[in-house]
């Protein structure tokens, strides 16, 4: 249910436009400055993280929003989650997608033929999100960009509400989807507390609507509460869902929120562990997961990083892994090169040849085969499928990119009837 217009433009030269000179990074859980911009923006290049902000003062907003888009180069595509999903699933002609979020004309402009707009969701205004893109080894003052990644940020009010969501749930009656994406969770972080507790409560019922014969994907992305991450894991949305897809950053907070795994590990250090992201995923599945004795409808985590994608799933629910997980290796690919197919002269192999299962139960030792590059490992009850991914060298888009992976690997999914 979120949707927007993104602009997408480079860091270092939109805050250049905005007259602000390089200086130490720091991170801001919400952005209230040009200031807190510069310094978050810097922190993160820093480190070559991707991360996502609110910035709270609408006429400031409005204002660096309108310098962004009307800078050179500046380039205006769908944004938000949910909508991307949709653009990417629409790309199939068979597929007819139902899309519920904030859409301005703007958007409404750039949405695929094949995406479903109901009137409700049509506002007069759009909702920017700003794309601050740096690349491999760029540089502003004393800062040098490890790798090209990007620092998104907004005030989107609407999107924040979850304003669509019950425009959604009211409007699959009559649309019959065989599958629901549910993405915007993230934006409610600009709200205060109790209005976001609130909100949640009420998207908890509104998705408890949803038939239970249809199944539930929903797409995490970068948080910083962990108190309200936690309410999403432990009290409500989790057991709701069937399936989530996460990146690294992701997978790491949802562990620190939750006292799992590996919980006092500060931040990954280059290619993410394999064993400590599998002994993460295990432990979603085993403890928020379904079980013989539990009431939750989780049975498939989809994980991406840069290198390599994991899908795992509880045994008996899903089918056609080896496709799924290879579908989302290859959209990464394809996409951030902006080719039709994988070129091999554009792409290179940053994925671990060998890696141990786990860190923390005696684990078992892999090698990569070229000739069978999706590697399927078991543990109690519980089956992993990792691959490789060829990363795109020079990277025309990032934007989506977890969004495309999500959504073609659960395009390849087979769901069994339960």
């Amino acid at each position: 249910v979120n949707a927007c217009v993104d602009v997408v433009l480079s860091g270092v030269k939109l805050l250049e436009a905005l007259g602000l000179e390089p200086g130490d990074g720091k991170n801001h859980a919400v952005l209230n400055s040009r200031q807190d911009l510069k310094e978050a923006f810097t922190h993160f290049m820093e480190k070559g993280a991707a991360a996502e902000r609110f910035f709270s003062d609408a006429e400031s907003f409005h204002h660096i929003a309108q310098t962004a888009s009307e800078y050179p180069g500046a380039q205006l595509y769908v944004g938000g989650n949910a909508a991307l999903i949709g653009q990417k699933l629409a790309t199939n002609p068979d597929l007819k997608i139902l899309l519920c979020g904030p859409v301005g004309p703007k958007l409404h402009e750039l949405l695929d033929d094949n995406v479903v707009v109901p009137p409700e969701s049509m506002q007069e205004r759009d909702e920017f999100h700003l794309i601050l893109e740096y690349q491999a080894g760029e540089e502003w003052g004393q800062v040098r960009a490890p790798n090209a990644n990007r620092f998104i940020f907004s005030h989107d009010l609407s999107n924040g509400a979850l304003n669509m969501l019950e425009v959604f749930v009211s409007s699959l009656d009559e649309f019959q989807p065989d599958l629901v994406v549910l993405s915007g969770l993230h934006m409610m972080e600009g709200q205060s507390k109790e209005m976001r507790q609130r909100r949640l409560m009420e998207a908890v019922a509104s998705i408890s609507d949803i038939p239970t014969d249809i199944p539930i994907h929903l797409e995490l992305a970068s948080m910083t509460d962990q108190d309200f991450m936690s309410n999403i894991i432990h009290q409500q949305v989790f057991p709701l869902v069937n399936s989530i897809g996460l990146n690294e950053q992701e997978l790491l907070f949802l562990t620190q929120s939750a006292s799992g795994p590996h919980a006092a590990l500060a931040s990954w250090s280059g290619v993410p562990d394999v064993g400590v992201v599998s002994d993460i995923l295990f432990w979603i599945l085993k403890e928020h997961g379904k079980t013989a004795e539990r009431a939750s409808d989780l049975t498939r985590v989809h994980f991406h990083t840069l290198a390599y994608h994991i899908l795992v799933t509880v045994d008996g629910y899903w089918g056609n892994q080896v496709a799924a997980v290879a579908a989302g290796a290859r959209a990464a690919g394809t996409q951030a090169c902006a080719t039709e197919t994988i070129d091999t002269s554009k792409v290179f192999l940053k994925a671990p040849l060998e890696f141990v299962t786990s860190q923390i139960e005696a684990p078992s030792k892999i090698s990569l085969n070229p000739d069978e590059p999706v590697v399927h490992w078991h543990r109690e009850g519980i089956s992993f499928h990792f691959t490789p991914v060829l990363v795109c060298k020079d990277p025309v888009r990032t934007v989506g990119l977890g969004d495309a992976i999500s959504a073609e690997g659960l395009l390849y999914s087979e769901v069994y009837p339960q």
